[in-house]
């Protein structure tokens, strides 16, 4: 792809107006095999997304890159981010709790590029569903963490395969003490942004609430309280922690949602959706949700627990103050806990547990019963709700195109009647089922 059309795509499809200095210099470099050093929220996914789509060609039945990912929150986020650029390219997300069936019909006609986690696509390869003897690029992204995960076998079996790579990425948040032996050691070129890209830390103000019970939980309701309306996470070490907080804010009446891995992928996903479209503003989650997730405006985060280590602390603010944005980091400290020496305190807060504006939600979420496999797109449905529902354009939420379901983000007023108005008519001629998306 010719990087004048992927920077149109970029502009156009997304709120993103310019480039970052690390952004920039990825566009250009012509290395082969690079290092990315970047922090958490700097924005390289993008970075490494304008030096993979630059090295695909028009599609020719076979695949030529691949990006890995440790995890499959990570994997669906660069799909998000690839997809829209990669216009005229055939982009797989391939990742466990996904439909296999699914999967293998994609794989049917090969993809230019898929972007997977290592067991995932290591089990296609198994299978004999994929052939991977012609990619040239491949991008390992947080190899860091998929060190830390395990990973290595794994990734090493799948690059011996890859017969033709030319170009190989490995990003990470921290300096690798060895690289890969698939990389030639004397020839990679190390970008290291940790510093020159703005940490998100220079954006963030940190803040100690004292809680006067060893149980944190009024506490955590007379901060959230006192906020003015904004995307909050919560953040817990442990799911039944999670478990409990969220049943405590719902019973509070706070717009809330759940994530944590014993959820199923599905129930993860549509999560992550409805804070991201404005359903659900505060999400409680362990920190399962500190990778991975690319939200923005997440105005707060959280920590009800102490994080368990400065990594997590890291990766946990890294949910908020991203890009150029700002966040406030809330920490809640009872007489039990003891404040690790990698958090510093800006200051400290007592809530008043009152806010002019506080958290709510505008949003409804309606859910409708076919995907993109049944053919239906972000066009189609916008044109739906707005012909025959008669929502103007602004009235129309982000919408979420599943393989076989979709969302929509709609005025929470009027969200009953227009699933009623709907639920006869027919979506691009297929009789669809509508409702409304409860948390």
């Amino acid at each position: 792809m010719k990087l004048k059309n992927i920077l149109d795509n970029l502009f156009s499809k997304t709120d993103i107006s310019k480039l970052n200095t690390m952004q920039q210099v990825m566009a250009d470099v012509t290395q082969l095999n690079i290092v990315l050093l970047a922090p958490t929220g700097s924005g390289k996914t993008l970075a490494f997304a304008l030096y993979l789509l630059q090295r695909l060609s028009s599609p020719n039945g076979s695949v030529q890159a691949i990006v890995m990912a440790p995890s499959r929150e990570l994997v669906i986020q660069v799909h998000s981010v690839l997809r829209p650029l990669a216009t005229g390219l055939k982009v797989a997300a391939l990742y466990g709790g996904h439909s296999m069936t699914d999967e293998v019909n994609t794989l049917s006609v090969a993809p230019d590029l898929i972007i997977a986690t290592p067991g995932r696509l290591l089990d296609h390869l198994q299978r004999r569903q994929l052939d991977l003897s012609s990619v040239k690029t491949l991008v390992i992204d947080e190899y860091d963490k998929a060190l830390e995960l395990g990973f290595s076998d794994e990734m090493t079996r799948i690059v011996k395969r890859l017969k033709s790579l030319k170009h190989t990425v490995l990003t990470s948040a921290t300096e690798l003490e060895q690289l890969p032996g698939f990389l030639p050691v004397d020839d990679v070129e190390t970008l290291d942004f940790r510093e020159s890209v703005q940490a998100p830390r220079h954006r963030m103000q940190v803040v100690l609430v004292e809680s006067p019970d060893r149980d944190k939980l009024d506490t955590l309701l007379s901060l959230l309280h006192s906020l003015d309306n904004c995307r909050v996470i919560v953040f817990v070490n442990h799911r039944d922690s999670a478990e409990r907080v969220y049943d405590a804010l719902r019973r509070d009446g706070f717009p809330v949602g759940l994530y944590h891995g014993g959820l199923e992928q599905r129930l993860r996903e549509q999560a992550i959706d409805l804070l991201d479209n404005g359903t659900t503003p505060v999400l409680v989650a362990t920190d399962l949700a500190a990778r991975g997730l690319d939200i923005d405006n997440i105005g707060a985060v959280i920590h009800y627990h102490m994080p368990t280590s400065a990594e997590a602390w890291t990766h946990r603010n890294g949910r908020t103050a991203r890009q150029d944005a700002t966040g406030t980091i809330y920490v809640i400290k009872n007489e039990a806990d003891n404040l690790p020496e990698y958090i510093t305190v800006d200051r400290q807060y007592a809530p008043s547990g009152r806010s002019n504006d506080p958290i709510h939600s505008d949003v409804s979420t309606l859910y409708i019963n076919a995907g993109r496999r049944e053919k239906i797109s972000r066009g189609d449905i916008a044109g739906f709700f707005m012909k025959q529902g008669g929502l103007r354009p602004d009235q129309v939420g982000r919408i979420n195109v599943s393989d076989h379901s979709s969302i929509v983000a709609v005025p929470r007023e009027i969200a009953k009647d227009l699933m009623k108005q709907l639920s006869p008519l027919r979506l691009k001629n297929k009789r669809v089922k509508i409702s409304i998306v409860t948390p």
